[in-house]
């Protein structure tokens, strides 16, 4: 776990502070340049205007990680509070919200970010709520099973009786016993938001041009895919990377919880 987790915790720093490490300026476009191979001066090499690839993907990892990041807790804020609502609001609340989940998840999540995105036009704000809209369902089957097995725990029931507003048993009975099974769809969530991010920059409905995104960069490279390969090679292998270890990372933590829930 700590390699996969190093390495998941490396994309992240990259993320962060790759703009910083950055030689070059990732939208300076240098035509004498276009096409370079990989050397000292440009150690990927540059692309069809002369942009150093190093540096794009760089600035590419705070476009595609900070998105995904806002995307994943953006979901994770919708759908935990609809699964909550579902457990502690009754019979009638509960089949209205799980029915309005199962239809969003009857949709393939891409598919419908693709289409959400096409009707609202490209751009950021438009790629976020696409797939914010399609990201959430899982949360909320998540919270609100975990909330119908806490329901007729001691603590909960002492707690109503007591008179304690839902809300506040929401707050303090049910989140503390979700953090962890949230956290782990919450990993595989975010590895589904870059693909998401990547895929809908690929298909020219996510970050626009100049600012540089894997999807992006990966768009912008397939005219020159026969005669420099390399150029989609290196945005392919950030989002595969990334998305890899951001998924083994969940897997490992699942593992890690299934096994301390095996101890007690």
């Amino acid at each position: 776990m700590r390699s996969v987790g190093g390495l998941a915790a490396l994309f992240l720093l990259l993320g962060i502070a790759g703009p910083w490490l950055a030689p070059h300026d990732p939208t300076q476009i240098n035509i004498a340049h276009r096409l370079s191979p990989p050397g000292a001066e440009w150690l990927l090499g540059t692309d069809a205007l002369g942009r150093d690839i190093v540096s794009r993907l760089l600035h590419g990892a705070r476009w595609s990680l900070g998105l995904a990041f806002v995307i994943s807790v953006a979901g994770l804020c919708i759908g935990t509070l609809v699964g909550l609502v579902a457990a502690l609001g009754g019979r009638l609340a509960d089949w209205a919200l799980m029915r309005t989940t199962d239809t969003f998840l009857a949709f393939p999540d891409l598919v419908a970010a693709v289409v959400i995105a096409g009707v609202l036009g490209a751009g950021t704000g438009s790629l976020i709520f696409a797939l914010t809209v399609t990201g959430w369902m899982r949360y909320a089957r998540v919270a609100r099973a975990v909330g119908v097995s806490l329901h007729s725990r001691g603590y909960v029931v002492q707690a109503r009786l007591a008179g304690l507003w839902p809300a506040a048993i929401a707050f303090w009975h049910y989140l503390p016993s979700l953090l962890s099974s949230l956290m782990v769809v919450w990993t595989g969530m975010f590895a589904r938001a870059v693909l998401g991010i990547s895929a809908l920059g690929f298909l020219g409905f996510g970050v626009q041009p100049p600012s540089p995104e894997w999807g992006t960069m990966l768009l912008d490279a397939r005219i020159h895919m026969r005669s420099t390969p390399l150029q989609m090679l290196w945005p392919g292998l950030a989002v595969v990377g990334c998305v890899l270890a951001i998924n083994l990372t969940g897997d490992a933590l699942r593992d890690r919880l299934a096994e301390k829930d095996g101890h007690r």
